[in-house]
C-alpha cells in the first residue's frame, strides 16, 4: 500500500501553480539505485515521468528530479560521458528542480563552482585534497577504518525554516525522513552559501546537519539530503 502522506507531498510539489507540462524528467546517471523507486512514487502521485539520458530528452521535460544513491565521482563521470552536465546546469536555472541526497550534493558543489567561483570545489569522497570540500565525510565517520554499516541510516528529525517552500509543502516545520549516506554538506560554508542566494532551509535539531537547501531567486529549487521516497512501501 502506498504512503498517502508521500502522495500528497509529491502532488503539492509538482502542482503548485506552475503552468507547465506535467512531464517530470528523472536524471539517469547510471548508478542511482533508487531511480525506479522514485519513478514509481511520482507515477503513484499522478505524475508522468521520463527517464532522461541525453540533452534532447532533457529539453522535452518541464521539471527535473536529480536522484540520490551512488558515488559523486561516478555520477559526474556519467553526466560528462553522456554530455548531460552542461545542459543540466542550464536547465535547472529555470525549470522546477528537486535534488535528492547525492542530487543535493551535486547541486551544492555546482553552486560553489558557478556562483561562489570556487572552481575546484568538490566532495572529499572524490578528492580528499580539494581546496573547497563543500561535501565532506561526517565527523563521526572520520577515523573509522572499517566503514561497514556505519553510514547514517534510518529516520531522523529535521527542522524546517518557517518561510521555506519545503515547510509550506509539508504544512509543518518539524518532519522526520529517512537517510542513507555518510557524506554531508560542510558547515564551514553555510554563511557563504546563504549570502550568495542558497538558503539553508532545513537542519537537524542540533544544527549539525544540513538537510534541505533552496535557491531564493529560483521559481522552484529544493534539494534534500534525505530520501523522501524511502517512506513509501513496496
Amino acid at each position: 500500500m502506498y504512503n498517502q502522506r508521500y502522495k500528497g507531498l509529491f502532488e503539492k510539489q509538482w502542482n503548485r501553480g506552475i503552468k507547465m507540462s506535467n512531464i517530470i524528467g528523472l536524471i539517469n546517471y547510471g548508478i542511482a539505485g533508487n531511480i525506479h523507486s522514485i519513478k514509481k512514487a511520482i507515477e503513484k502521485a499522478g505524475g508522468t515521468v521520463k527517464i532522461v539520458n541525453n540533452e534532447d530528452e532533457l529539453n522535452s521535460v518541464a521539471k527535473i528530479v536529480i536522484p540520490g544513491v551512488g558515488s559523486f565521482k561516478d555520477a559526474m563521470a556519467e553526466l560528462e560521458k553522456d554530455t548531460l552536465l552542461e545542459p543540466l546546469k542550464k536547465a535547472i536555472q529555470t525549470k522546477p528542480t528537486l535534488g535528492i541526497c547525492l542530487g543535493m550534493q551535486l547541486a551544492c558543489i555546482e553552486f560553489a563552482r558557478n556562483v561562489l567561483n570556487y572552481n575546484n570545489a568538490s566532495s572529499t569522497e572524490f578528492d580528499r585534497d580539494t581546496q573547497y570540500p563543500i561535501i565532506s565525510l561526517m565527523e563521526e565517520q572520520k577515523g573509522l577504518k572499517d566503514l561497514g554499516g556505519t553510514m547514517r541510516l534510518g529516520a531522523y528529525p529535521c527542522i524546517l525554516k518557517d518561510d521555506s517552500i519545503t515547510a509550506k509543502i509539508y504544512g509543518k516545520t518539524g518532519i522526520n525522513e529517512r537517510h542513507r549516506h555518510r557524506y554531508e554538506f560542510n558547515n564551514r560554508y553555510k554563511e557563504e552559501f546563504e549570502k550568495s542566494g542558497m538558503d539553508i532551509a532545513g537542519l537537524s535539531p542540533d544544527g549539525d546537519y544540513v538537510e534541505v537547501v533552496e535557491i531564493k531567486d529560483h521559481p522552484y529549487f529544493i534539494a534534500c539530503q534525505y530520501h523522501p521516497e524511502f517512506k513509501s512501501r513496496p
